[in-house]
Parts: C-alpha cells; structure tokens; sequence
C-alpha cells in the first residue's frame, strides 16, 4: 500500500494476484462472456422492439432490464479484459471513478427495475379487471424514466462526493473500482460518503427487496384461491424471482464483505463473488426470459426461421 498523500492519482493499482500463467486463457473467457451477453441480451431487446404484439409493459420492463445489462456488463468486460490481455494491473483515476459511476447506476436501476416488474405482476394478477388501465404504455415508460432518472441522480451525487476526496493511497483490492474501496483510500473523515452510501444501501437493496416481497406475497394470497392463477403466476413470476434472488444476494454479499473484513474470505472466493453480478444475471436474465416467456419464444423461433428460409433462398446447393 502506497503512503503518501495526494488529491488526484493519475492511476489506480487493481488486485489482480498471479495470473502470468493463465491471463490469456482468462482474456480469452472474459470476451467469449462479453460476446454472449451481448447477443442474448441484444436478441432479446430486438425482438421485442421489432414486434409490436410485444409492446405490453411486461415485454417493455423486460428489455429494459436486458438494455441495463448490456449498459453493466459494458463498465465491467472491457476493462477487465484489457487488464487481462495486456497483463496491467492498472486503471487511470478518472476511468476508475466512471466505472463507479456506471457500476452502481447499473445495479441500482436493476433493482428499480426489478421491483417495477413485480409491481406490474402484483396489478395484472390481483387486479386483473383494472390492469390496462393502470399499467398503460405512458405509465410503463414514466415509471422506467422515473427509475433510471433517479438512480443516475443518486449515484452521481455517490462519485463526486468520492472524487472530492484526497486520497492517502492507490492500491483497490478488487479487479475492478469500487466506490467503498476508493472511499477507503481516502487521508480525511468520511462521515458524509458513508451516510450517504448508507442511505443508497437502504434505498436500493433494503427498500427495493420490501417492495418486491410484499408484491408476491399479495401474488401468493390470490393464487391460494384459484389453480388457473396459480399457474398464470408461476409461469410469469418464476423467471422474476429467480432474477431478483440472484441479483439481490450478489449485492448483500458484496455490501456485507467490503463493509466489514474482506481479508476474512479467501481472494479466490472474493474474485468468484465480486464478478457474479456482471457474469450471471446479465446471461441467466435474457435466458429465462427468453426460453420462459412463450410469446418471446416464439418471436425468436419466427425470426431464426425466416433468417434461416432466406439464407437457403441466398445459398441454393450446387
């Protein structure tokens, strides 16, 4: 750890350990990963944005949450696999503080998201009769503008309170920048950052995670009553639950470990942790959706045979 004070580090160390043997084989992995979220995520958002049968509010939060993915993954995978190609172990402070900045808005804006999505569930199974007149389109695109406008409020408050900070050290132990790291670094009284990073902990992953569980517990009253409801709810919230547990549990794990004593928990098992949010959800997301959601399957399987009847048109056999 570097001992000396200073305001504005040119560049900041990431906590890589010894990858001299296997970094290519690691590059290599990180842009297959890059590549694959890319097209199941992309596919998604494409299928719904070109079929307008698909323009219902579930569709619309569902790309949204596959656009954030992409928006996520795009702050993490490159630099990530910059490190891991040109074996550096660095990152330059301005670029360490956007991929703060794109990093918490990202995971802020997943569980708005996600708490949206179960609030329109909770309406269409509950209040079936009301539903098209709550959840109307104008509504769905005000709630999602609501959502994102207020996270990247948040957290740009979050990065300029951090960036204000004169630093007594450059060295973050994670393979990317976290904002409880660099705030970590910091020669003077935090008391400001932490209370207003507590208050985004509460207001992301405490309030968000109320909200959705109180949502599926009225889902779970109504689907008592009725087996045909019953089977409407798991088909529609099964994928739902699943995103928000995994998302969810990612984000206590690393709120819990870097508020406390990340040297508790072996490095491996703390690399594996810290990158599960930018690897599962942004792969596990399009997937349910896509192979749960009938009317998107079929949209898929619409579009893969007609590209497939042109090809054979394009390429006839010699």
């Amino acid at each position: 750890m570097l001992n000396w004070t200073f305001s504005n580090p040119s560049q900041m160390s990431l906590e890589f350990g010894d990858l001299s043997d296997v970094g290519y084989l690691y590059s290599a992995i990180t842009l297959l990963g890059f590549l694959l979220i890319i097209l199941c995520n992309s596919t998604i958002i494409s299928t719904i944005l070109l079929h307008k049968s698909l323009q219902e509010p579930m569709y619309i939060f569902i790309c949204a949450l596959c656009a954030n993915d992409l928006y996520g993954s795009s702050a993490f995978y490159p630099s990530l696999f910059t490190n891991l190609s040109l074996k550096t172990r660095s990152i330059s402070y301005t670029a360490c503080l956007i991929q703060v900045f794109c990093i918490y808005t990202f995971a802020s804006c997943e569980s708005f998201i996600l708490a949206i999505m179960a609030f329109d569930r909770y309406v269409c199974i509950c209040n079936p009769l009301r539903y098209s007149t709550i959840m109307t389109l104008c509504t769905t695109y005000k709630l999602l503008a609501s959502a994102w406008g207020y996270c990247f409020a948040l957290i740009t408050v979050l990065v300029l309170l951090t960036a204000w900070l004169p630093l007594c050290g450059n060295v973050v132990p994670k393979i990317y920048c976290d904002n409880w790291t660099v705030v970590r670094l910091s020669c003077v009284d935090t008391t400001v950052n932490n209370a207003f990073g507590f208050f985004i902990i509460v207001s992301v992953i405490v309030l968000m995670p109320l909200l959705i569980i109180i949502s599926y517990i009225e889902i779970l009253k109504v689907c008592a009553k009725s087996k045909e409801a019953r089977a409407k709810a798991m088909q529609t919230c099964a994928p739902q639950m699943i995103s928000m547990l995994m998302f969810f549990a990612d984000c206590i794990f690393e709120v819990l470990l870097y508020r406390f004593t990340p040297s508790m928990v072996p490095y491996g098992l703390r690399v594996v942790m810290s990158v599960h949010l930018f690897v599962l959800p942004p792969i596990i997301n399009p997937i349910l959706y896509g192979l749960k959601m009938k009317a998107i399957k079929k949209k898929i399987q619409q579009i893969l045979n007609t590209l497939v009847q042109h090809l054979s048109i394009e390429t006839p056999f010699l």
